[in-house]
């Protein structure tokens, strides 16, 4: 090859260079719907074989992934929802009881996406800003452009306006939160009825009838949030913009039944988390831990927004593309306050399943154990006549254990502690040390003081929170991550 042969391919090399970066540039943003229900375990999802048939939700995993263990911070609705707005620890965000407003100095990672030119809006329930006596969304005004409450029963009034009014010269992240399903169940054309024998009610609760006729209303709302999740989906290819958004569903917390919402067992900390999108492996499904302040870093890296330091969680997009790729080995959680007092802590590793509860003289009940609620009431009618089995009896305990050990995988209830047995004493001494490293790490302390009340509270009369004599709304350590002992 001659000289000039040689200036034409360099010259041709750096023209192809140059027009493959342009178009790189000229890409468009992603856009993000991040559609989040209240109070949904996993377990009664259609798409992980629950008895709710989820039609919509099943297209979405056929496009995206299923987590099949994705956790939340706190089984307990503001709690949770503040702890993924802002990819820390309840105790780690200044919010970590029920109805505890999100202090403004927290970092919330759609203002990161505000800054970074998105168009950033709140639809539907929020419950981040509650002090007591209104919502101050002065609180989220960094985070979001527009806050609208997108009206009851569902919360979802006011979303396909949303996407047709968005400005069309910026990218979008939609905060669509539903009000379902959380009691008081409200019926609508929107979902179909359910049957008393379409019920299946969980080995820990009464099968009688209350109780099944409770859950006809769990699943109408659980079905509601299916249908309006198919307008979105809907909406979105109408507009012809469906394949470069991420849609991403999940919950705030589990069921409201007893022994479910604000505990630390599957039935309350394990919810549902399916993502689509753009790169996405389609149709897989993937058994990696997931915590649920693992979604910020991940929604920032797919839009290339830089990750704040403040962040705990760790980003899902190295399994997003291969779901046999983790990027934690442990998950945690936490039972504050919400109505009843409260101060457990869990970690999860692999199949295990640890549970450290500083309350354990009390019994650990939540608003939904009341028997003002229709399955509350047959668990406490039932126990008056002593007709429970052992494993019904689990709100009643009095005192509890201080800890308990399960293997999810050989018993998915939760029911067997094996905290006595010698064949598991390694790994849960292992899981012991790896309690205390978190609580040291990120700040976690048993307050002095702490929330004795029940019921709905003021400010007045909440006590001290957890983390606050360590500041630890202001520590970066994101505790153990990755597991490091070998035992």
């Amino acid at each position: 090859m001659d000289t000039m042969q040689q200036k034409f391919v360099l010259s041709l090399f750096f023209s192809l260079t140059c027009l493959a970066t342009a178009v790189a540039e000229e890409k468009p943003r992603p856009n993000f719907i991040f559609f989040i229900t209240d109070d949904i375990s996993s377990e009664d999802v259609g798409t992980y074989g629950g008895p709710v048939p989820t039609p919509n939700l099943d297209q979405l995993a056929a496009t995206g992934m299923t987590f099949e263990n994705a956790y939340v911070t706190a089984s307990s609705c503001s709690p949770s929802r503040c702890s993924i707005l802002t990819s820390r620890y309840p105790h780690n965000t200044g919010a970590p009881e029920l109805h505890t407003p999100l202090p403004r100095d927290q970092w919330k990672f759609p203002g990161r996406l505000r800054r970074e030119g998105y168009y950033t809006v709140l639809s539907g329930k929020n419950h981040m800003t509650y002090d007591g006596k209104s919502d101050d969304e002065s609180r989220l005004v960094d985070a979001f452009d527009q806050i609208y409450p997108g009206g009851k029963p569902s919360g979802s009034k006011d979303w396909i306006d949303i996407l047709n009014n968005r400005p069309n010269d910026q990218p979008f992240f939609c905060l669509f939160a539903s009000h379902d399903a959380h009691r008081d169940w409200q019926f609508t054309e929107n979902a179909p009825p359910f049957l008393l024998k379409d019920v299946v009610v969980p080995p820990y609760l009464c099968d009688g009838p209350m109780t099944r006729r409770d859950f006809l209303g769990y699943y109408h709302e659980v079905a509601r949030t299916d249908f309006y999740l198919g307008l979105l989906l809907e909406e979105l290819k109408k507009q012809g913009i469906d394949q470069h958004t991420y849609v991403i569903f999940t919950s705030d917390n589990g069921k409201p039944f007893p022994r479910a919402k604000t505990r630390l067992y599957d039935s309350g900390a394990k919810v549902p988390l399916v993502i689509s999108g753009p790169g996405i492996a389609a149709g897989k499904r993937s058994k990696s831990l997931v915590s649920l302040i693992d979604i910020g870093p991940t929604v920032l890296e797919l839009a290339n927004v830089s990750i704040p330091k403040q962040f705990q969680g760790v980003s899902l997009v190295p399994t997003l593309s291969d779901p046999e790729l983790t990027v934690r080995d442990y998950v945690f959680a936490e039972h504050n306050w919400h109505t009843y007092p409260a101060n457990e802590r869990m970690v999860r590793f692999a199949d295990w399943v640890y549970i450290r509860n500083h309350n354990h003289q009390d019994q650990n009940l939540c608003a939904e154990s009341a028997d003002k609620f229709p399955a509350g009431k047959e668990l406490w009618d039932a126990e008056a006549n002593g007709l429970l089995e052992p494993q019904q009896r689990d709100i009643f305990l009095q005192p509890r254990p201080f800890e308990e050990f399960y293997n999810v995988q050989s018993d998915p209830n939760q029911f067997n502690n094996l905290v006595d047995s010698p064949e598991c004493a390694a790994i849960l001494e292992e899981l012991r040390d790896v309690m205390d490293a978190w609580c040291e790490q990120t700040g976690d302390t048993i307050p002095s003081r702490p929330t004795t009340a029940i019921g709905h509270i003021t400010p007045e009369k909440r006590g001290e929170l957890p983390g606050v004599s360590a500041d630890a709304s202001h520590l970066l350590n994101a505790g153990p991550i990755r597991r490091t002992v070998k035992r």
